[in-house]
């Protein structure tokens, strides 16, 4: 049954991926925010999903992936479970927008898609809150059961919540060196997936270039993929039984010799972002492109007209 949905993914051929999160979007640092700073909750209702989803469609994207959180306690939709272990009220952690949803009904309209990223490591940059999780830094003394326990308590209220509205999980910081990740720690997440949607496809990160396209877990339904360059190929469709593919930041940094995750500009020229989507897929393989988000959930036209040109 995996398989259709293996294949309706395969057939998507490319996303696109977008970093939304406190410290970027709502960071004057960061060109995404506008020099703008407010709540994180008024951040979350200020993003825009009729623009988002018009942009996606005018782009060609066959599917799109956000970041519900990363690291700290900042996550763009309601969780009763998240508040009651943190200590936290509706607002002051999670949003009171539930932007996932709104997203999803708007991404329906145009056929575009949904996967969801989630962490492995939990809100660790905050001490108070992540200590009540069980997990802060010194990260590479690992994660532990109860940890995952509570962990995926909050990822299982998002995925029932929101059911076969979302067609995958992406989720970082589940890595086997650096966080002491084992099978027994890591089917909990690809378990929890499967309560909203037992054919949702589910991928769990183990760093960047990690095997290239290989698999961190043995179920995984997707190869996570995470690479800094659009240059690999993959040799097959399937690496134990999961879909092959790749996520690479399309953005290029300040220098402009390199590529960032969430920003904006090339790191790649037109010509080749084209070819190297045909290539990939070709092999059988998908490409999901980071690229970089507005607070309003406006995007960088120069971006929008690279990635429009597979479409042409």
């Amino acid at each position: 049954m995996i398989r259709e949905y293996q294949d309706r993914f395969y057939n998507r051929k490319w996303g696109v991926f977008n970093h939304f999160l406190n410290g970027i979007q709502n960071n004057p640092a960061y060109k995404n925010s506008k020099g703008i700073t407010t709540s994180f909750d008024e951040l979350v209702h200020g993003f825009n999903v009729e623009l988002l989803a018009k942009n996606l469609h005018q782009m060609g994207a066959g599917y799109y992936v956000i970041t519900i959180m990363q690291g700290t306690p900042h996550l763009i939709a309601p969780n009763a479970t998240f508040d009651e272990i943190a200590g936290t009220k509706p607002g002051e952690a999670c949003s009171t927008r539930d932007l996932v949803l709104d997203i999803s009904n708007e991404l329906k309209k145009y056929d575009i898609d949904l996967f969801l990223y989630f962490t492995g490591d939990g809100p660790y940059k905050d001490n108070v809150i992540g200590s009540k999780f069980g997990f802060i830094e010194p990260r590479q003394v690992g994660v532990t059961k109860p940890f995952v326990d509570k962990w995926t308590k909050v990822l299982e209220e998002y995925a029932v919540r929101y059911g076969d509205r979302i067609s995958g999980w992406w989720i970082d910081g589940c890595y086997r060196d650096f966080l002491k990740y084992t099978d027994e720690l890591l089917e909990p997440y690809y378990l929890t997936c499967k309560k909203g949607n037992p054919n949702a496809l589910v991928a769990l990160n183990a760093g960047v270039g990690i095997s290239k396209f290989g698999t961190n877990f043995r179920l995984e339904d997707f190869t996570c993929g995470e690479m800094n360059v659009f240059e690999h190929v993959p040799e097959r469709r399937f690496y134990d039984n999961a879909q092959a593919h790749i996520l690479a930041p399309l953005g290029a940094d300040d220098t402009g010799i390199g590529a960032t995750w969430g920003s904006f500009g090339l790191a790649a020229t037109k010509e080749h972002i084209v070819d190297y989507v045909d290539r990939v897929h070709a092999a059988g393989g998908v490409v999901t492109f980071d690229i970089g988000v507005y607070r309003d959930g406006s995007y960088d036209p120069a971006q929008v007209d690279a990635l429009s040109a597979i479409r042409r």
